[in-house]
């Protein structure tokens, strides 16, 4: 398996497989992909591979019927090569860590979107018990929440471009507080 990050062509392979196997309750993209391993990695317990990569697909009665078994194969080694770089990022180079969120290109001028990144996030967060989260730490898993729960989508239509600008650079940090936080407890028990 190849190390370290991956490069753009192999970021766009695996989006063509999300929009290949899409279902109406599949991941998206890589974009979403990246917030659901953050989340898994960062969370208080380890989630086992058999159950994330069903949560891909939105489970196991959606789980795409591959095309070839290369495909199957690939697609796995990047997956696995992508949340390797994730976990070194977050426990090794915290600053380097951020997260892959889409863009749109609207009149010639590029937005950056979260809401695909923050969804993933959350469904990473369901694999999981967070339910001890301090409360000091819950404004963290909450500004995530606003943008990745169908149920927080009013309160995104009252949000300034302001607002979303200071979203985005409140995100990364808000994700490094809650990993730091369950590596912490997860050291703590071992």
């Amino acid at each position: 398996m190849n190390h370290g990050p991956l490069e753009l062509e192999e970021l766009e392979w695996l989006d063509d497989i999300f929009l290949k196997y899409n279902n109406e309750h599949s991941i998206l993209d890589v974009s979403e992909l990246d917030g659901l391993l953050t989340a898994i990695l960062s969370g208080p317990n380890q989630v086992e591979p058999s159950k994330w990569l069903l949560a891909l697909w939105g489970g196991e009665q959606h789980a795409p019927v591959w095309e070839s078994q290369e495909e199957v194969q690939r697609f796995m080694s990047l997956s696995f090569q992508h949340m390797n770089d994730i976990a070194e990022r977050l426990n090794d180079y915290p600053e380097q860590f951020e997260p892959l969120f889409g863009a749109s290109l609207v009149d010639e001028k590029e937005y950056t979107i979260l809401e695909q990144w923050c969804f993933g996030y959350m469904r990473g967060v369901s694999l999981d018990d967070w339910s001890t989260l301090p409360a000091t730490l819950q404004p963290s898993l909450d500004l995530i929440a606003v943008h990745g729960l169908e149920e927080n989508f009013d309160k995104l239509d009252d949000m300034t471009h302001e607002d979303f600008e200071r979203d985005i650079a409140a995100i990364p940090q808000a994700a490094l507080m809650l990993h730091a936080y369950w590596l912490g407890q997860r050291s703590t028990v071992n």
